[in-house]
């Protein structure tokens, strides 16, 4: 099992205020896996994700990826590893306002001993003649593209994304995942994604619906759609 998440529980708060917004979370994923998280608001879908990133900690339980346990690992330790294992995407796109696309993207490849090549992958986001642009001269597309570049010139293990469409219409939130389902078949990262759209389960390989910080279904799509044929 290359991801095995064993027992993860999180609060946040003390006392009368304390919630429990991960209670014994159990999962593995399997390396080059999409995996969609589900659920509603409030769920700990999110909570979940930013554990895995190492961006949160839980209370109990343990992450091990490829058999390397995040607990108990220092902030050089677990730098580290985000360094090395990680790639996020997320819902704002989180650019450098004074990059232009290319050093945009750059800016990931100085993260990774093994980066892709950025005109190579410029060319795959369909941003190469945007390349010398900078972010606010974009369309909100162009912009989550950018961010997936980053994400991806690392070429991570994990590719994490917390609705990486929330903010984008049908058509480019389509364009979006299907560039994101092209990564994950031409590079072989393992993909989570968070959202709280239904209909991008479909395009999973591993559904775990989420409610109430416990695991309500976790099962393997088995009429698994590509992205162009989601509808919602």
């Amino acid at each position: 099992m290359f991801i095995e998440i064993s027992q993860i529980r999180k609060s946040f708060g003390e006392g009368d205020s304390r919630v429990e917004v991960l209670k014994g979370i159990d999962v593995g994923i399997e390396k080059g896996e999409f995996c969609v998280l589900l659920g509603p608001s409030g769920s700990g879908k999110s909570t979940l994700l930013n554990i895995i990133g190492g961006i949160d900690n839980a209370d109990s339980g343990y992450i091990s990826i490829n058999g390397e346990k995040i607990a108990g690992m220092n902030e050089k330790a677990l730098s580290r590893y985000r360094r090395k294992h990680l790639g996020y995407i997320f819902q704002m796109y989180n650019l450098i306002p004074n990059l232009n696309i290319k050093e945009n993207i750059e800016v990931g490849a100085y993260l990774s001993d093994n980066p892709l090549d950025v005109d190579e992958l410029l060319n795959i986001l369909g941003l190469y003649e945007h390349r010398h642009k900078l972010p606010n001269q974009l369309s909100g597309g162009q912009q989550q593209r950018t961010a997936i570049g980053r994400a991806i010139v690392k070429n991570p293990d994990i590719l994490l994304c917390d609705e990486p469409t929330g903010a984008l219409d049908f058509k480019t939130s389509k364009e979006i995942l299907k560039l994101i389902e092209d990564v994950n078949k031409k590079y072989g990262n393992t993909v989570i994604m968070v959202t709280h759209n239904d209909a991008i389960k479909n395009m999973a390989d591993r559904v775990v619906r989420l409610h109430d910080g416990m695991i309500r279904k976790n099962y393997l799509n088995e009429t698994k759609l590509t992205a162009e044929e989601l509808d919602w």
